[in-house]
């Protein structure tokens, strides 16, 4: 495929709701309140996260951007050859702690990249040198405008206590997703939403965190172009994985033990890939319920993720875990997150803020991988 064949970015694929500051002041409202109350809420005397509360591993890694890259993937960070250190972190995708079966097998993967030049798009700390990717194993996300996010962050929030309810409280929570709790005209039902939650919560395979394919579900800008970024386990991971089956019943704490044994067996690979648009209908920018097709555009690699062979089986990898914080906007203007959703997800600064403020962590980017993890 040639560069021609791909979308270029303009202004006019992006849709923004014009009121979106003020859904953003309710949406940073909800979040911050979430983190104050999260000491209390979640038992443990600390804030938490109001997403990936739970850290299955903070690991060191080494990122190769690879030489030769075809001109129309070579955009931004992509487009000089090179390695980088960088630190990895693991998680639910919740924003609860409890057992592993409790929060299930949606699994977060955020990448922080060392060495990165250029002024980043989060306000503080804009000349940092670190550039983040934040990725699910799902291809797709819950809600595609600022309104539905603050209407079904607000249930998914309460998810135990629907489930806990048994069958009529899982027919309140289809029922309160769909409607925004009564608040929204049937013409503006959440059913693309809906069917997303849905897939997510009953198609999510249970997979080792390694022989996971993680996403960043959105649309970002990549240089001239419009695309999503993945990482996909190299073929030789299955080969010599110990846990090619995980049971998230037999014992409380699955995936962190999962992590510590194979880390400390070997080294691990992943694929750092990109998906460029080549049709705005098939591929669109501000319905990210929707799965771009890859018969429409494949994966092309980029790049190479590794992770050494390492210990993180200490108490003390779980609090440099639970320091740092991770966003879509720590990154350069060439690789901007598009669409309303993904503005909204500017919001994780000032929940980081407030978490970090509690539990009187540094707020301040780390320098490098070692800086962290000696």
């Amino acid at each position: 495929m040639v560069p021609s064949e791909f979308i270029r970015y303009t202004p006019e694929v992006e849709t923004i709701d014009p009121d979106i500051d003020d859904q953003l002041a309710s949406i940073i409202e909800f979040w911050e309140k979430k983190g104050r109350e999260s000491p209390k809420a979640e038992g443990t005397g600390r804030a938490v996260r109001g997403a990936h509360a739970k850290s299955f591993g903070l690991v060191k890694a080494e990122v190769q951007i690879l030489h030769n890259v075809p001109p129309a993937y070579a955009q931004g960070i992509y487009a000089e050859p090179g390695q980088h250190g960088a630190l990895m972190r693991f998680s639910s995708t919740s924003g609860h702690l409890g057992t592993d079966v409790q929060l299930g097998p949606g699994l977060g993967c955020a990448i922080k990249i060392f060495d990165v030049p250029g002024s980043k798009l989060v306000e503080d700390e804009p000349d940092a040198t670190t550039f983040d990717l934040v990725l699910k194993n799902n291809t797709t996300f819950i809600a595609n405008t600022a309104r539905h996010y603050l209407l079904t962050e607000d249930v998914v929030n309460n998810l135990p206590d629907y489930l806990a309810r048994g069958k009529a409280g899982f027919k309140e929570l289809l029922a309160d997703f769909l409607t925004g709790k009564g608040s929204l005209e049937q013409s503006d039902w959440a059913w693309d939403e809906l069917f997303a939650f849905v897939r997510a919560a009953t198609q999510t395979p249970l997979r080792n965190p390694l022989l996971s394919t993680f996403s960043t579900m959105g649309a970002i800008l990549h240089g001239d172009y419009i695309g999503k970024v993945r990482i996909a386990p190299a073929p030789h991971n299955a080969s010599h994985v110990i846990h090619h089956e995980l049971d998230l019943k037999s014992r409380p704490d699955v995936f962190h033990p999962t992590l510590v044994d194979e880390l400390l067996a070997g080294s691990f690979d992943f694929d750092l890939q990109v998906q460029l648009c080549t049709d705005l209908d098939a591929m669109p920018v501000n319905d990210v319920t929707v799965e771009w097709p890859e018969d429409r555009s494949p994966f092309v690699t980029v790049g190479r993720v590794r992770i050494p062979s390492q210990d993180i089986s200490g108490p003390e990898n779980s609090e440099k875990s639970d320091a740092l914080a991770f966003n879509q906007w720590r990154v350069t203007a060439e690789h901007r997150p598009l669409g309303e959703i993904m503005q909204v997800r500017q919001i994780y600064t000032a929940s980081a803020k407030v978490r970090r403020t509690y539990n009187k962590q540094p707020q301040v980017e780390p320098t490098s991988a070692d800086e962290v993890l000696p």
